[in-house]
C-alpha cells in the first residue's frame, strides 16, 4: 500500500467467536483498536433456530438496533470489518453498521468467517461501500474448529500486510 495509515480499527460482529478470534488477531498484529458491535436483542447460538433466525433476517433485510457505539470508526484511517456469513452474505447486525456509518473516503479491508460458502457477501459489502477504497478482502472457514492456527497465521499476515 502507497501510505500507512495512522490510525487503524478492527469492527466485528461475532455469534459463535469465529470471527472475533480473526478481529482480535488483527488488530493485535497492526496495533488497532477493535470494536465489538452487538444487536440490542442477540439471538441464542445454539441449535438449529440460530440458523432459521439468521437466515430469514438476512433473507427480509432486517437491520437490528446495535448497541451504541463505544469508538466512532470515522476517527479512524484503515477500517477492517469483519462479519460471519449467513445465507451467504453479511450479517445483519453489519447491515445495520454499513447504514448507519457513512465511511466516504476511508480505506477498508473487509473479512468473513464462514460453514460453508462466502457467497457474495464482499460483493454485497461493497455495494453498501461506493465512495471507499476497499483494499482487499479474506474469508476464514470456521478458524475455531478447522486449521486454527493456519488460519490465525494467514490474519497476521493479511492484517500486517495491509498496514504497510
Amino acid at each position: 500500500m502507497s501510505s500507512s495509515p495512522t490510525k487503524k480499527l478492527v469492527i466485528y460482529y461475532s455469534l459463535e467467536g469465529n470471527t472475533k478470534l480473526m478481529a482480535e488477531t488483527m488488530a493485535k498484529a497492526i496495533d488497532a483498536d477493535i470494536l465489538a458491535i452487538a444487536p440490542q436483542k442477540e439471538i441464542s447460538s445454539k441449535g438449529f433456530s440460530k440458523y432459521f433466525w439468521g437466515g430469514s433476517q438476512v433473507m427480509m433485510k432486517r437491520k437490528p438496533t446495535l448497541m451504541p457505539l463505544s469508538l466512532n470508526p470515522l476517527d479512524y484511517d484503515l477500517i477492517i470489518i469483519g462479519t460471519p456469513v449467513w445465507a451467504w452474505t453479511y450479517s445483519p447486525p453489519i447491515a445495520t453498521l454499513l447504514e448507519e456509518v457513512d465511511f466516504s473516503g476511508k480505506q477498508m479491508a473487509l473479512f468473513s468467517c464462514h460453514g460453508g460458502q462466502n457467497g457474495k457477501t464482499f460483493l454485497h459489502m461493497k455495494a453498501h461501500l461506493p465512495d471507499s477504497q476497499v483494499l482487499d478482502t479474506i474469508d476464514f472457514f470456521e478458524p475455531l474448529k478447522n486449521h486454527t492456527e493456519e488460519c490465525i497465521q494467514r490474519a497476521l499476515d493479511w492484517a500486517r500486510h495491509l498496514s504497510q
